[in-house]
């Protein structure tokens, strides 16, 4: 299997052994009628919870489970739960009618009630007029969550809502209140509840957050701790797409990966909060998990098709440690961490131990092409290929005149595929005349695409003056031929240095290129685009980034080649691909015609692309010295950091910070928190003022995390070069 074998090439040394998926009990867990299928796990929310809102797609049941068994709500779809430091002293309710007869408060209330789904009571008042009856709507905890109330009754029809405050005396502070579909309840504190949603296939949700499962609010001598319960796999769908995202890093082999990695943590890890009432944090002191709503599709077919799958050394389940990004080599856990040596835990280059290469050679030469001495060749290689303008031989060939005939063949291809406007050709300006100057080109483009109306109108005549007001030729030129010009500048189609140019000049093959290309905005819908994976004699494996499929393409004999660099776009004679490079291509008939690849920096390492490859933070030494303050007060002013020791990824693994009071060692991943930085490979650079005082410490350093375990990202580029 793909996904165990790029899993071992960070995680194992040669005795590693990864097991076959664990046969789980196909039993199933019953929380009052609901069923959780086997294995189960409870993941921590929320820990000395003082206030959250609990919602149900479909309704939900609410149990408390203490020396008695209660329900609360049969079918709720809304409950706050509130931890007063103080003793409550007052509620509000809502008067939503009165009367002076009992039996017609009554058929009221009934009416209202069914009305408004439940939540209608009744209570009398005295008056020295005699006795009358209220009917009230809910029970609030705050003023403005009756307001909220009011504003909702007012959609359901119901006018002259008068608030009413009560006062309260029990219960003792530190209760927890909870409001049920607007019922005020308190909460023992030896009692514990249960929130189950009323149908299976409904989630619950907590602050606006869906979860599956259900949830539990445990009484711990810590406080109130929210539980989410639910099926380990169904866990692990929520955890995925946090670890390693299935929009930025979307490989379903590195997903696969992330999912037996998490699936083998949170197995190793049950009851590691048990004192807590749950098994892992939602947090990244265990694994990050955010329910249902975290889910992403991919992710979800990643868990599904590892359904079960664990890694295991010498029968036992391994402490299954990741890192986001490794800078290209992984640490030993006993330099991170400070524990015991750890067999499968070992040092390892994120590489592929025998990268191969593909070499993709373009047989004819692309000559450069020249426009105000900035070089356009990558610019319109892309015509060259479609064959929308003819490649010469000549080293001047870019820089000699375009002839009327090469313009009329160039739009009559453009034509055949895609029209603007009807795209007619018109009739030659100059009949006796070879080529055209920008003067007639303009006339010819605007007449091409059908663009008089657009540009006799939308630039003003003043701002044609302006645009043109250092053209040697603005007193001759009519007004149309000045807003013709105006609009193609302004435009970007024609180039910007028109603007105090002759032009009456003769166009160039290369500024006739450059123009062709800016007015064919559709060029872009021609190119597909995704990651080389691998290459075979003259074939191409390519993923698509639009259908992510993969599939193979024949590499045309007269290929055209781009190097896509920070720099800009520059023809090739040759690419070198290693697996996983973002590639552009054009095809025809099942052949590739131009393949435009994105040079990555000079490195061969699998997680290259990750932002966090390279880095370097400046900072001040007083800032860096607040910074340690923090852990290690009384060290007095920061002299300076001296690393002791380092592993065997060179990430520091002892550093002494010396101060003028005193000094400290630190150890491991300490060394991390202490500095604020992203990971311990590093290395200092100094800054010092003129009069020689130190001001500045310079970290240049890679990585991501603890650089432990499995390389999130490295993972994935094992992933895109098709291992």
């Amino acid at each position: 299997m793909k996904v165990l074998k790029f899993l071992s090439s960070f995680l194992v040394t040669a005795f590693f052994l990864i097991a076959s998926p664990l046969e789980f009990a196909r039993d199933v867990d019953f929380f009052y009628g609901y069923v959780i299928p086997r294995p189960v796990i409870k993941v921590g929310l929320v820990t000395n919870l003082k206030q959250a809102a609990i919602k149900a797609s479909a309704g939900m049941k609410v149990y408390e489970v203490g020396r008695e068994y209660r329900l609360l709500a049969e079918e709720a779809d809304e409950v706050t739960i509130r931890v007063d430091r103080e003793k409550l002293s007052e509620k509000f309710s809502l008067q939503i009618a009165e009367s002076n007869d009992r039996q017609e408060a009554e058929i009221l209330a009934s009416n209202l009630s069914q009305k408004l789904n439940g939540g209608v009571t009744i209570s009398s008042k005295s008056d020295p007029a005699g006795q009358d009856f209220v009917i009230k709507y809910g029970e609030f905890l705050t003023r403005g969550q009756a307001l909220e109330a009011i504003h909702w009754l007012e959609t359901q029809g119901l006018k002259d809502i008068w608030i009413l405050k009560e006062d309260v005396s029990l219960p003792e502070p530190g209760t927890a209140w909870l409001q049920i579909d607007h019922r005020l309840l308190s909460l023992g504190s030896e009692a514990d509840l249960y929130f189950i949603p009323t149908h299976q296939e409904g989630f619950i949700s907590l602050d606006g957050r869906n979860y599956r499962g259900l949830f539990f609010l445990k009484n711990t001598p810590g406080g109130l701790s929210l539980v989410n319960i639910l099926n380990l796999e169904d866990y692990l769908k929520g955890v995925v797409p946090l670890e390693l995202s299935p929009e930025t890093l979307n490989s379903l082999e590195a997903l696969k990966a992330q999912a037996v990695a998490a699936r083998t943590y949170a197995l190793k890890n049950l009851g590691r909060y048990r004192h807590l009432g749950f098994d892992l944090t939602d947090t990244q002191s265990s694994q990050v998990y955010g329910g249902l709503s975290a889910e992403n599709p991919l992710s979800n077919q990643a868990v599904e098709e590892t359904t079960g799958e664990v890694i295991t050394y010498k029968g036992q389940l391994i402490n299954a440690l990741y890192t986001s990004t490794c800078g290209g080599m992984t640490e030993d856990a006993e330099n991170v961490f400070l524990s015991q040596p750890v067999p499968y835990l070992k040092s390892t280059t994120c590489s592929l131990e025998k990268q191969p290469e593909y070499l993709i050679e373009a047989k004819q030469p692309v000559l450069t092409a020249r426009i105000n001495d900035r070089d356009i060749t990558g610019q319109i290689t892309p015509l060259l290929a479609l064959g929308l303008i003819v490649p010469g031989h000549e080293p001047d060939y870019f820089d000699q005149p375009v002839s009327i005939e090469e313009i009329e063949n160039s739009l009559a291809l453009a034509s055949s595929q895609k029209k603007i406007n009807g795209s007619q050709l018109p009739v030659k300006f100059q009949p006796g005349s070879s080529s055209l100057n920008f003067i007639d080109l303009s006339r010819w483009l605007i007449a091409y695409f059908g663009w008089q109306e657009k540009a006799a109108n939308f630039v003003l005549e003043s701002e044609a003056k302006y645009i043109l007001q250092a053209s040697p030729q603005l007193p001759e030129l009519k007004s149309t031929d000045r807003k013709s010009l105006a609009y193609l500048i302004q435009s970007g189609l024609f180039p910007a240095y028109l603007r105090q140019s002759d032009l009456r000049k003769e166009v160039t093959r290369a500024e006739w290129a450059y123009i062709l290309e800016k007015s064919l905005n559709w060029l872009d819908d021609l190119f597909y685009h995704g990651l080389f994976i691998s290459g075979k004699d003259d074939r191409l494996e390519v993923m698509d980034a639009q259908s992510g499929e993969k599939r193979w393409l024949v590499i045309k004999p007269e290929i055209y080649l781009i190097r896509k660099m920070e720099e800009g776009s520059f023809p090739a004679r040759r690419l070198d691909l290693l697996g996983g490079e973002k590639i552009t291509w054009l095809e025809k008939d099942g052949q590739i015609e131009l393949l435009q690849a994105d040079y990555p920096p000079a490195s061969n390492l699998l997680d290259r692309d990750s932002a966090y490859n390279r880095w370097t933070v400046r900072v001040s030494r007083e800032e860096l010295e607040k910074n340690i303050g923090r852990y290690y007060p009384g060290l007095g002013r920061l002299l300076d950091l001296k690393v002791l020791r380092r592993g065997k990824s060179n990430r520091v693994a002892s550093l002494q910070i010396s101060g003028e009071q005193k000094s400290v060692t630190l150890s491991g991943l300490k060394i991390k928190w202490v500095l604020n930085l992203k990971d311990t490979l590093f290395f200092i650079d100094r800054e010092y003022d003129g009069s020689g005082q130190l001001t500045h410490f310079v970290f240049t350093g890679r990585g991501w995390g603890h650089g432990v375990g499995l390389c999130q990202v490295g993972a994935y580029g094992l992933a895109r070069a098709g291992a």
